[in-house]
């Protein structure tokens, strides 16, 4: 396992060393100027210039790289012109309530997802399953932001039950203490997440019910509610490990469209402003911070994998 764990770091760093180079190059094709975006329409060619010249904008590409290389090995990712601060106290601020939206509705999706996907397994082919069959499809062919949107007409704007947007200045401990303006937002994520989790929670327990150990448990005489809890679930989990690793992303930076529609304060909220007033620095170290999250997610469900299924060697 320690040799697997090594080996897998060494990959992540090549990973993520693809994902700056790949990032980086694209912000800096998209069309438009930041120093135009910052400077305001009106600027000169000479202050286009001096602002170009003064944060190393006009020196090639490969040089600029390799500067946001040593500051990323720094701890530093970037600054922001637009808000006029560096980046790293940007997603400190926000973050907290990226985590507190993200890991609610993760939460919430598999306590709901896990026993629905179990006794749809169990029930298969009748009605049970045939329900759970039918909104989970017709949640998971809906986008993130349908769901949103008709959650705010129903429980805000026709019946007023929830708030439609987050306070603005509120900390996530304000948030947690305080859960109405995040309902919405969590609801929707989870809602989405419930779908695909339930999915892949039932065709892996169907396998499982399959497996000759089921069947040896029952013949022992084991107690239905025990072959379920010790033998279905902790095996069918395997599928849903995956799912959750690479959800781990969301958890740090939350959904860019439920933040969007629900003005959420979070990292994705931000992206989005940074991509409207084309903020390169704010996009690329959100970027591969995502990245370098996405690697450790998948990171920590091959070690899960071991961790429910001892027979799993690396």
């Amino acid at each position: 396992m320690t040799g697997f764990i090594v080996r897998r770091l060494g990959q992540a760093v090549v990973v993520t060393l693809g994902v700056t180079a790949i990032t980086f190059l694209l912000l800096h094709l998209l069309p438009g100027s930041l120093a135009r975006e910052i400077i305001g329409n009106r600027a000169t060619a000479q202050e286009i210039a001096a602002f170009n010249h003064q944060w190393g904008l006009n020196s090639p590409l490969w040089y600029q790289y390799w500067k946001f290389l040593v500051e990323l090995l720094h701890g530093n990712l970037g600054y922001s012109f637009s808000k006029n601060r560096t980046t790293d106290s940007l997603l400190a601020s926000e973050l907290p309530r990226d985590l507190l939206l993200g890991g609610l509705s993760l939460v919430l999706s598999l306590i709901i997802a896990v026993p629905v996907g179990i006794a749809q397994a169990v029930k298969r082919n009748g009605l049970v399953d045939y329900a759970g069959t039918g909104v989970s499809f017709f949640l998971y062919s809906m986008p993130q932001f349908s769901v949103a949107l008709l959650l705010v007409q129903l429980l805000a704007i026709t019946y007023h039950v929830f708030p439609a947007i987050v306070p603005q200045n509120e900390s996530a401990i304000y948030l947690l203490t305080h859960p109405r303006p995040i309902v919405l937002p969590v609801l929707s994520l989870a809602l989405v997440s419930y779908a695909a989790f339930s999915r892949f929670m039932r065709s892996s327990a169907i396998d499982t019910l399959a497996q000759d150990y089921m069947r040896t448990a029952r013949a022992k005489g084991l107690p239905e509610r025990l072959v379920l809890w010790r033998h279905l679930v902790r095996n069918s989990l395997l599928a849903v490990v995956t799912l959750v690793g690479l959800s781990i992303p969301t958890i740090l930076t939350g959904t860019l469209i439920i933040e969007a529609v629900f003005n959420y304060p979070g990292a994705g909220l931000e992206y989005y402003n940074a991509t409207l007033s084309n903020d390169y620095q704010v996009m690329l170290g959100i970027t591969v911070l995502v990245g370098m999250v996405t690697v450790v997610g998948n990171l920590l469900a091959d070690i899960g994998y071991a961790l429910l299924d001892p027979r799993i060697r690396y």
